[in-house]
């Protein structure tokens, strides 16, 4: 950890303050990525067998899960971890139901009508990580606007577990999305599949969800193809800014920078301050509750990239958290809310003391699907809307054409295309 003076700093060491951890893409997996990518588009399933038996040591009997093993899991799993399953699938299909985009239609002048309807994206491939451990939770926060969405085909891969099997809890998540086709595939290999389609694995028009560097490296590879799937966003490691004054809480805060940096070794965490007092007493505290945490090795790692920056105002900390962009943004000030308009580039908000983001990450209603690495600065989470497309419509009589048609015309000519203006003009004429 660096705790920092802002006005201390040159421009220089600004930047190199709010600089992301080091990118993993080296050209070695760079090329190993592209020749994963080759090999499925080539040999289909059976180069996923052979991946999965190198990558994973598993030898898979099925690549996709039959009914069986959707009843096992079933039973298989806690009452209580389904329970809040299903509690956090109800807030999440609330949150993006109110957030859902709309279908409009307006009279633009007299005979022109313009509008917009929304279609579902047909075939849409979710990615599930299982790394360390399942997370049954990333299968809700895309299943739940997939459904909502009405996409034809949900497709969703998830790393098989030792025995090839797919996690329960993942399977029972699915299922609460109504998702039925889930196939146990990790890594390069399942974007591949689902970006190409195989014997087995439908060919996808747009992939979502998070995953190690292959799996990202793999996601914008077969995005920038000519025939390539469409992506949800770039994606990178978590991370988490924390705004905060004299009065917050030094254990809560530390305890959300720990949060985050337990994600991996590549994970980044900011304290920004008005108050240096606040800033010491937060790095005591993040060393107290690290010596606690079962992942105390990954986060230690993580927090040699974090930062306990000190600002002289609070003004200052918001135009410092707007320059960075930060997937996640954790307020913890006094009057949280009449901040918000200061705040223009974040994935999530988290507004007060008691708003940790571990509640979006798991049963607010939010979407823990988020930008990050700065992309905040132009992207946005996944939502109702990633999974649907927009499409423009006019109808246009008569009498609109000749009240619309000259201005048309004038602009086409202005731009050197009498082909544009032609269009116009023989209807005009024909009208006439």
């Amino acid at each position: 950890m660096q705790r920092l003076d802002w006005t201390r700093l040159t421009e220089a060491e600004r930047a190199a303050a709010l600089a992301r951890p080091p990118a993993t893409a080296s050209e070695e997996r760079i090329a190993a990525v592209q020749r994963i990518l080759a090999q499925v588009r080539a040999d289909g399933d059976g180069a996923l067998r052979a991946l999965t038996r190198r990558f994973d040591g598993v030898e898979l009997a099925a690549l996709e899960v039959d009914e069986a093993a959707f009843e096992a899991a079933e039973r298989a799993l806690d009452p209580a971890l389904k329970a809040a399953m299903q509690e956090a699938r109800e807030r999440l299909e609330a949150w993006h139901r109110a957030g859902a985009p709309g279908e409009f239609e307006i009279e633009t002048a007299p005979g022109v009508r313009c509008g917009r309807v929304l279609r579902a994206i047909d075939t849409v491939g979710l990615y599930v990580p299982a790394g360390s451990a399942p997370l049954p939770s990333t299968a809700l926060m895309l299943g739940v606007p997939a459904m909502i969405a009405g996409c034809r085909e949900v497709v969703l891969c998830t790393p098989p577990r030792p025995d090839g099997s797919a996690d329960p809890s993942v399977l029972v998540a699915a299922r609460l999305c109504g998702i039925r086709r889930v196939f146990t595939l990790g890594g390069a290999q399942a974007i591949a599949a689902m970006a190409f389609g195989t014997e087995s694995v439908p060919r996808c028009d747009k992939l979502f969800g998070p995953g190690n560097p292959w799996v990202t490296l793999a996601k914008s590879a077969v995005s920038a193809l000519p025939d390539g799937p469409a992506i949800d966003m770039p994606a990178g490691p978590s991370e988490v800014l924390v705004v905060a004054d004299a009065g917050a809480s030094p254990p809560f805060i530390a305890a959300d920078l720990l949060a985050q940096a337990e994600h991996g070794p590549d994970s980044q965490v900011l304290l920004v301050t008005d108050s240096p007092s606040l800033a010491a007493a937060v790095e005591a505290e993040v060393l107290a509750q690290l010596a606690r945490l079962p992942r105390e090795a990954i986060a230690t790692q993580a927090l040699a990239f974090a930062r306990l920056i000190v600002v002289p105002s609070l003004e200052e900390a918001f135009a410092l958290s707007n320059r960075y962009g930060p997937e996640h943004l954790i307020v913890q000030v006094r009057e949280p809310r009449a901040w918000l308009g200061h705040i223009t580039c974040a994935g999530s908000i988290f507004l007060g003391d008691y708003a940790p983001e571990s509640l979006g990450d798991y049963c607010s209603g939010t979407n823990h699907v988020l930008p990050t690495g700065g992309a905040a600065r132009a992207w946005s989470g996944v939502s109702v809307a990633s999974f649907q497309r927009s499409i423009s419509v006019q109808q246009v009589s008569r009498e609109g054409l000749a009240a619309i048609g000259p201005c048309a015309i004038t602009l086409a000519r202005a731009e050197s295309l009498e082909a544009h203006a032609q269009a116009v003009v023989q209807r005009l004429e024909g009208a006439a």
